[in-house]
């Protein structure tokens, strides 16, 4: 059996129009990767600052458990932030300072 032309040329066809869909898809993918990236970084943008301290309680919202610093890696559930001021302050009032992130020194207090 041999091979005609228009067969063949219609096997190319059918291949062109596979080939066009496969590319239109993965253009698809770029722009909504494209989107994912733009409000990836437009959230980043957005986001608040990192508060520079936090102050822990405890479960009762009246004891003051521990200061941390913005960074801590282990602040506990119950924190809030709090300005330079009252981070000294705290400390001052003999708020122990959290061991890890150890923020006494940062703000300037040795013990």
């Amino acid at each position: 059996m041999s091979d005609t032309g228009s067969s063949r040329l219609v096997l190319l066809r059918f291949l062109e129009r596979v080939q066009e869909r496969d590319l239109s898809r993965t253009r698809r993918w770029i722009a909504d990767e494209e989107r994912r990236q733009t409000e990836r970084r437009v959230g980043e943008a957005r986001r608040p600052l990192a508060p520079a301290w936090l102050i822990e309680r405890g479960p009762d919202r009246n004891n003051i458990v521990a200061l941390h610093t913005g960074q801590c890696w282990d602040p506990g559930k119950r924190t809030k932030p709090v300005t330079m001021a009252q981070a000294i302050g705290a400390l001052r009032q003999q708020v122990p300072a959290c061991t890890k992130c150890r923020p006494d020194p940062a703000l300037g207090i040795v013990n």
